[in-house]
């Protein structure tokens, strides 16, 4: 179930994004875009797409700089880029937005972000809520508070005593190791991914997945984490936007669901009313490649469709 098409779309950062579509197998009724996780890539949501295709979305996902097949001057493999990554990042996401909007004039676009990905994907909503129609904040942390800090000051002593931007010796550690072993039993330190063992020996045997993210792609990351941490920031995104929260009992990524319902809480203090919240019961990480996939996958499929009965006003360009 690969995806339809692969091609290389050139982004205003400088990038040349890998990019993957999957069309529509009838009428089409949206468009769904995927922001893929830390220390994998985009070429992992076929199956997903190929889903979604079935029930009438067009599906874009493409590489994040520094992941799988996109490339950039300022990129390698485990960074976002100097300087400004992160906002490279979200601009790079305009671009696959830019080229929808093209591609399918008219028709609503939902971001759909995994991970790392739901993490960078709320933020381009903080930026950018009036271009999309919905969003899919999903297996997303922003509960980092003092540890968060921790981690930070660690990445900054790291970047001055290693004297270049390498791979975080520390972070792995905290997130990664620390995630595996708090499995029971576990097989592999990644079992802390899904309960099914065939995706995660596909995620091992990957070479574009599982390595050390650099210390400035680590320090992006918390910068996203704090600044959707503020609620301050969510001013400027319409209070009748749909979201979907979704994470996992027995991910120790998000706390076991509770980073996920903490978020959920935050955001329905402040006003978006248009959104559902669901934490799957035994679930780990990786929610697309859990044993539990296909009620999980039908669950986004119908949130979504519910969605397109209501229309909204999108602006094009960034």
């Amino acid at each position: 179930m690969p995806f339809d098409e692969q091609r290389t779309l050139a982004s205003p950062t400088g990038a040349a994004l890998n990019l993957y579509t999957k069309q529509a197998a009838g009428p089409a009724r949206g468009v769904v875009h995927i922001s893929h996780g830390l220390a994998e890539h985009a070429a992992r949501y076929a199956r997903f797409a190929d889903f979604l295709g079935q029930r009438g979305f067009h599906t874009y996902a493409h590489d994040h700089r520094g992941h799988g097949f996109t490339t950039a001057p300022d990129a390698p493999q485990g960074m976002f880029g100097s300087p400004d990554g992160g906002a490279k990042v979200l601009a790079d996401i305009g671009a696959v937005h830019d080229l929808v909007a093209r591609e399918h004039p008219g028709l609503p676009l939902i971001l759909f972000g995994h991970s790392m990905g739901g993490i960078v994907a709320l933020n381009f909503v903080l930026r950018h809520s009036a271009h999309l129609h919905a969003a899919a904040i999903w297996n997303a942390n922003f509960s980092a508070g003092l540890l968060g800090r921790v981690a930070l000051a660690i990445l900054a002593w790291e970047r001055f005593r290693l004297g270049s931007d390498v791979p975080s010796r520390m972070l792995p550690r905290m997130t990664f190791v620390e995630w595996g072993n708090k499995v029971p039993n576990h097989r592999t330190l990644f079992d802390w991914l899904s309960r099914d063992p065939e995706e995660v020996d596909k995620y091992i045997a990957d070479p574009l997945c599982g390595w050390d993210a650099s210390v400035s792609l680590w320090q992006d990351v918390f910068r996203f984490v704090f600044h959707g941490a503020d609620d301050a920031n969510f001013s400027a995104v319409r209070r009748d936007m749909p979201f979907s929260l979704a994470g996992g009992e027995k991910d120790p990524a998000s706390d076991g669901g509770k980073a996920v319902e903490a978020l959920a809480a935050r955001m329905r203090r402040m006003g978006f009313l248009n959104l559902v919240s669901k934490v799957y019961p035994e679930t780990r990480h990786e929610s697309l490649n859990e044993v539990n996939r296909n009620i999980i996958m039908a669950d986004f499929a119908e949130w979504a469709e519910n969605q397109l009965s209501v229309e909204k006003p999108i602006k094009m360009g960034y």
